[in-house]
């Protein structure tokens, strides 16, 4: 199924360039190329998105440690750190 989009000047522009410059062999492959980029960053978005309602699943259910062990941990691993770096 073809696809008519009205790009833009600016964008119109950059496609054209990248076609000129043999980066890409028609506009068709730059545009197919935008698609799987959009696709690929919307991907990593609902991963984000799904951590993200995982962590708040995880706070609304208590399963949280308090940022004092946190940070007690942390001090930790960078003194033990520290101590081979020296």
């Amino acid at each position: 199924m073809a696809i008519s989009a009205e790009l833009g000047e600016n964008l119109e522009k950059v496609v054209n360039d990248l076609v000129e410059n043999g980066r890409y062999n028609s506009k068709s492959e730059v545009l197919r190329e935008g698609v799987r980029l959009v696709q690929e960053r919307e991907a990593r978005f609902q991963e984000l998105a799904a951590k993200l309602q995982a962590g708040q699943d995880d706070i609304d259910a208590g399963r949280v440690t308090p940022a004092e062990e946190v940070f007690a941990e942390l001090r930790e691993i960078i003194e033990q750190v520290a101590k081979k770096a020296s």
